[in-house]
């Protein structure tokens, strides 16, 4: 794969990933609102998918090392790949117990981003569990801040 189609996806992916968690994790703990929740998805898959598209098209020209093309290829990829990534977060919300949801869709992005630390890790010669490791840590971390987050607003509901 084109580095610049590469560097938008994985990007997408993981932004998708940890904002979409985050989100939804906060938006539970604070309304236990499926609507709420979804609502939250649908607003990450568009608005921040366009945001962060945006942000990787001025980052990549701020390098001045990339032509048209490739700068073009980073913004769409990094585009459908966060918008992707993101609506899937829906189909549990929609098929499930909110609670059940929740937890499907940590699975569901745990997976997904050790998938793709896996992919990179073995791209770069390096040790996949470091970089697994790693990455699952920011993951995690944010699922928790943001769970906690969210159980403290509830409290002024």
């Amino acid at each position: 794969m084109k580095i610049s189609l590469m560097k938008g996806f994985c990007f997408g992916l993981a932004s998708g990933v940890i904002t979409t968690l985050g989100m939804i994790v906060g938006l539970y703990a604070s309304t236990n609102s499926k609507m709420a929740v979804i609502g939250g998805i649908m607003a990450i898959a568009i608005a921040d998918a366009l945001s962060d598209a945006l942000g990787m098209h001025i980052s990549e020209e701020a390098e001045c090392q990339h032509s048209t093309k490739e700068i073009w290829e980073s913004t769409i990829s990094t585009f459908l790949s966060k918008l992707v990534f993101a609506s899937t977060f829906i189909v549990p919300v929609l098929f499930f117990d909110l609670y059940v949801s929740i937890i499907i869709s940590v699975i569901w992005g745990l997976s997904l981003i050790i998938s793709i630390s896996y992919i990179m890790a073995r791209q770069q010669g390096e040790k996949s569990q470091k970089v697994i490791l790693e990455h699952l840590l920011v993951v995690i971390v944010v699922i928790i801040a943001t769970y906690y987050v969210g159980e403290w607003i509830s409290t002024f509901i």
